[in-house]
């Protein structure tokens, strides 16, 4: 059997594994054994892929992953992150849709804090789609916003998916970082003129009710002491790595250590906060570099058996310029994301997909993030976008799995258009890397 035969046997155990229901991690680690006895002289080759997996998550790169995870959990279990909210909540006064622009507002600030995306739309559903429904809300328009929203943590930094990314594709994960957070904005924007035009044509969607009016003192208190501390942990963090002071993972340390000094001085640190959070850190990093340790093999084996070289060929044979190839690449992460995890479709198109860009001359921070849009979009893309089933474990008794469904679609647009936008103006995701670390 040649080489090229054996990684195709490789590549198609892993498929016909997930099929029939292996775990993802069992899958790949079983392919992996497979192909390194084949494609790496036996009982050797096992001991080769295991040093290569040592040598990888050690690597001081992959820090920041546990870090970030431990300051989302920590803002998350000591109650900040419903700070943020309740002092956003009183600039928003007695315009029709409130609650839905809050829910894009605090989403986006909770996003800039933690980079979880579960974490992102199990708290925002559960704080905010059962007090919509309370005060009459529609409930496509309770549960939308929720469910829109919950994959911005996965464009604006920190983004814990970037820095894993950025890892295994060997992307420059500062810029890859800076580079979500112009599109993660503009996106929030986008979502607020989807429920700016839902409105217009339905008012009855929203109820309009009268809100006790906040005096303009306490609105500044609540600004300066639940939302000013974590947005300038915030810029302290992504700033440490623009100007070059700290590695991402050095400024993922600083931001834990914000966190808690903050969380200290407001008289919310409890022990169970504490445990909480280190359980939620050692749960998401152990399953997080398992799964990099199988991707790393995966990726190698595809490489040395020469099925990345073969694939990367004949996608340049293919008629059609570089953009309509990365439109391709794009769309197939998409339609990926109907039937599996985000972590999945990166083991899986990695190996084959970066090196084709490469080849074409496409920047890698640029198709990063449209991969990382990608998987954004494929979280809320029926019928096995993860996020469909979140927001359906907190949403109201009764709720189907179409109503959040069709809740979802006009965010799902949103996405399309910033997709459309990148693909005709790269700038939008180069300019800001390119001005701040050149």
């Amino acid at each position: 059997m040649s080489p090229v035969e054996s990684g195709a046997l490789v590549f198609a155990t892993v498929l016909v594994l997930m099929a029939l229901g292996v775990p993802v991690l069992f899958a790949f680690l079983g392919a992996n054994l497979l192909g390194a006895w084949l494609l790496m002289h036996g009982f050797a080759g096992l001991l080769q892929a295991v040093d290569n997996s040592v040598s990888l998550i050690t690597s001081f790169t992959l820090v920041a992953v546990p870090l970030f995870v431990m300051m989302g959990s920590l803002l998350f279990h000591s109650g900040l992150a419903v700070r943020v909210f309740d002092a956003l909540d009183t600039f928003f006064g007695r315009i029709p849709g409130r609650l839905c622009y809050l829910t894009v507002a605090g989403s986006t600030a909770f996003s800039t804090l933690t980079g979880s995306t579960l974490a992102n739309t199990a708290m925002l559903g559960s704080l905010m789609v059962p007090e919509m429904i309370r005060r009459g809300y529609a409930p496509r328009m309770a549960i939308g916003p929720v469910v829109g929203t919950g994959g911005l943590a996965m464009l604006i930094p920190p983004s814990s998916l970037a820095v894993l990314l950025g890892s295994l594709a060997g992307i420059n994960i500062g810029a890859l970082l800076i580079a979500g957070l112009l599109p993660g904005m503009m996106l929030a924007a986008l979502y607020c003129a989807s429920i700016w035009l839902q409105l217009r044509v339905n008012p009855g969607l929203a109820p309009v009710y009268e809100v006790a009016a906040v005096p303009a003192g306490r609105r500044l208190r609540l600004l300066v002491t639940n939302v000013l501390p974590l947005g300038l942990v915030l810029f302290a963090v992504v700033g440490l790595i623009v100007i070059g002071i700290a590695t991402p993972s050095e400024a993922a340390a600083f931001g834990v250590l914000a966190v808690v000094l903050i969380a200290a001085a407001q008289g919310c640190l409890g022990i169970g906060a504490i445990n909480a959070a280190l359980r939620d850190t050692v749960i998401v990093t152990g399953m997080v570099f398992v799964l990099i340790i199988a991707a790393s093999v995966f990726s190698q084996l595809m490489a040395f058996s020469g099925l990345s070289r073969v694939a990367v060929d004949w996608a340049l044979a293919l008629e059609g310029g570089a953009l309509l190839k990365l439109a391709l690449m794009f769309t197939a992460v998409l339609v990926l994301g109907c039937f599996l995890d985000q972590i999945s479709i990166m083991l899986l198109t990695i190996p084959i997909f970066f090196p084709l860009v490469k080849a074409l001359g496409i920047d890698p921070v640029w198709f990063g993030l449209l991969v990382l849009l990608a998987l954004e979009m494929s979280l809320t893309t029926p019928p096995f976008g993860l996020l469909l089933f979140v927001m359906l474990g907190v949403s109201p008794p009764g709720t189907r799995f179409g109503d959040v469904v069709r809740a979802a679609l006009p965010y799902l647009g949103c996405n399309l258009l910033l997709a459309l936008l990148l693909l005709a103006f790269p700038a939008i995701a180069l300019w800001l890397p390119e001005l701040l670390l050149r």
